[in-house]
């Protein structure tokens, strides 16, 4: 059964699932479509055209959905998109975007923790993790299962790969390559996240292959292509290593090594 308190203001047109539960003097905009489950906590504001899916949880403060911070808005009709069962800590801002049918996204099982900043067009996968004061500028990219750590600040345009951990107060300027740890003050890539790789399962094989190939991307001197060259010709394929390949291939901003 959906439990809204009293004091909590819900505009016409907001659709809320079954078992939606909406604190004290939270605010539901119009356009706001909520999953069945979801727990929205008292002072939260989600506005705009935004979807929210599923057994969601959002601590007070959130400001979900609220026009983009990108000065060059001119009024187009644009919208947030959340996941399944994920949890959007104290403070946490997701803006929508900025150009016409422009959608932010944050994927399913996420965990956004307070102060964080998610700006315009972001698109942020599944199992993604935050951690507090972490914030993404415009049109970041966020693969899944990646950890991003505390006071973290990522540029716009930037990737940061599957399973990468980017360590707390980095500034990231660059693309963060998958399955790789990075951190630093300027940025680089210390090592491989084999506990992390470990955590999902992934096969000693696969992790030794990854562990070989930042050597070499990272540790022998060689240019980047130089590098993919050495990589494709001298080890073993697999899943996680065609994947780390091919973002490597398809950066536009280059990679962090």
């Amino acid at each position: 059964m959906t439990h809204v308190h009293p004091t909590a203001i819900i505009e016409v047109g907001a659709e809320l699932g079954e078992g939606v539960t909406v604190g004290a003097y939270s605010v539901i905009g119009p356009n706001v479509r909520i999953g069945a489950g979801t727990h929205v906590r008292p002072h939260v504001v989600i506005d705009g055209h935004t979807t929210m899916g599923p057994e969601c949880q959002i601590f007070p403060f959130a400001c979900i959905g609220m026009q983009t911070q990108d000065l060059k808005f001119t009024g187009a009709e644009t919208s947030v998109e959340i996941g399944a069962r994920t949890t959007l800590r104290e403070y946490v801002t997701v803006n929508s975007g900025t150009n016409e049918g422009e959608v932010t996204r944050v994927g399913d099982d996420c965990t956004i923790l307070a102060y964080c900043h998610v700006a315009h067009a972001c698109r942020v996968g599944n199992g993604v993790i935050m951690s507090n004061g972490a914030t993404l500028a415009g049109d970041v990219i966020v693969d899944d299962q990646a950890i991003i750590g505390g006071m973290t600040g990522i540029h716009q345009f930037t990737r940061v790969g599957r399973l990468c951990m980017v360590g707390a107060c980095s500034k990231i300027v660059k693309d963060c390559p998958p399955f790789m740890i990075v951190d630093g003050n300027p940025p680089r890539v210390r090592g491989v996240n084999v506990i992390g790789m470990e955590r999902k399962s992934i096969e000693a094989e696969s992790r030794d292959t990854l562990k070989k190939a930042y050597r070499i991307l990272c540790r022998k001197g060689f240019s980047t292509q130089q590098a993919l060259e050495e990589i494709s010709g001298s080890l073993e394929p697999c899943e996680e290593l065609a994947q780390l390949t091919a973002f490597i291939a398809e950066s536009k901003r280059g990679i962090l090594k």
